[in-house]
């Protein structure tokens, strides 16, 4: 049998403003339990949640005047249901706790620089998984970032320590030189004149490679995009830095593909062609010869290959040998004397900063024309390869 409707009014009635006040009651229990523990704090919502219910139940329960006995059944089992939900709740509570103090530990092992290894369940897909994945994925991506940091401050004072080496011989030998020619000791001061024009060069050299790496390690460095012929390129090095070649008596050939177009700069892809040639020259020994080739690879892009007979490189150090400072091995050190002589003076020579700049300004202008560069070794050498996007050739 249907209750009337004005009763069931008053039934609805009592049990919101009973379930009101008890939620009103533990709000302000959760407020002065914020700074407490979460299973204290999730104990709290269920209870109030649990007791709002059983106090509405209880007021309409007595005003329906049930038995006394029925009342105090009623009474018993929802105390019952009471207690028990509460030991769950609380063994939940652990559970969950347990969970973020995991995430805490995690937390604080990424705080204090460690990589987390993954040690989560691909089936498991709850929030907890989830952002314990996360927390490894971020801990990695710190941890290379710290690494790339190391790396590149290791690289830096490595820089200045073989910037300020290179830097005394040169101004040492312009110290030595004035000092000679103020005492008037020198009786040839044309030749101490043009030793120390050299000198200067080199300085001049050294600080252009250094703005240069500068612009590129910034991402500074504008490009004045044209099309441009890479054997052109390759003939007008060739044919500057012959002389240098001949007083090593290397002989230098350039060959290939005439008709291998790229957009570029073609400055600074003068200087990377002269920067390959010139680190082939420095390593190779009288007698032999160096060879550049243009092509295409399998994918269209325009190749350049510097080979040279120079000893090659060391296995360990062929992923090195475009970072900023690399001298390489004994067999790939040029000689000192032969890089501070002029090409026109006393037989020739190479000069250069001898800095360890040259690869590191290749490697940044290729990648900045979205190209790629690597090095092999030859049975009796070294094999730059530089990769650009080509332009197809007109029909």
């Amino acid at each position: 049998m249907m209750l009337p409707l004005p009763e069931m009014a008053a039934i609805f009635l009592v049990a919101i403003v009973c379930s009101a006040g008890i939620g009103i009651i533990g709000v302000g229990a959760l407020w002065l339990s914020r700074r407490r523990s979460l299973r204290a704090r999730l104990s709290i919502i269920v209870a109030t949640t649990l007791v709002s219910v059983l106090t509405g139940m209880v007021a309409i329960s007595a005003a329906m005047y049930l038995s006394e006995h029925d009342l105090y059944v009623f009474l018993t089992v929802a105390l019952a249901s009471l207690l028990s939900t509460m030991v769950v709740t609380w063994f939940l509570g652990r559970l969950i706790a347990r969970e973020y103090e995991d995430l805490r530990s995690l937390t604080a092992e990424m705080g204090e620089g460690h990589r987390l290894g993954d040690l989560s369940d691909p089936k498991d897909v709850s929030e907890t998984a989830l952002l314990r994945a996360e927390l490894v994925a971020t801990s990695r991506k710190l941890a290379d970032s710290r690494d790339e940091v190391a790396a590149l401050d290791r690289s830096r004072r490595e820089l200045i320590a073989w910037i300020a080496h290179d830097l005394r011989t040169p101004m040492a030998g312009l110290k030595a030189m004035a000092e000679a020619l103020e005492d008037g000791m020198i009786e040839d001061r044309q030749r101490y004149y043009a030793k120390i024009r050299i000198q200067i060069d080199r300085l001049s050299r050294m600080v252009d490679d250094l703005f240069a790496l500068s612009r590129i390690q910034s991402g500074a460095l504008e490009l004045e995009t044209i099309d441009v012929s890479l054997y052109d390129l390759v003939s007008d090095a060739v044919s500057d830095l012959r002389p240098v070649a001949a007083a090593k008596g290397i002989a230098v050939h350039e060959r290939g593909l005439t008709d291998v177009i790229v957009a570029g700069d073609p400055r600074e892809l003068t200087r990377v062609v002269e920067n390959l040639l010139m680190n082939a020259l420095q390593h190779s020994s009288q007698g032999t010869e160096v060879v550049l080739e243009t092509s295409r690879n399998g994918e269209g892009q325009a190749v350049l290959t510097v080979s040279d007979t120079g000893g090659g490189v060391p296995a360990e150090a062929l992923t090195e040998v475009f970072t900023t400072g690399w001298r390489g091995s004994p067999a790939r050190t040029p000689d000192d004397d032969l890089i501070t002589r002029d090409p026109t003076v006393n037989g020739g020579g190479v000069l250069t900063s001898n800095a360890g700049l040259g690869l590191a300004i290749v490697r940044g202008i290729v990648e900045a024309h979205s190209g790629t560069v690597g090095v092999s070794n030859t049975e009796s050498g070294a094999r730059f390869e530089v990769c650009l996007p080509a332009i197809a050739p007109a029909v």
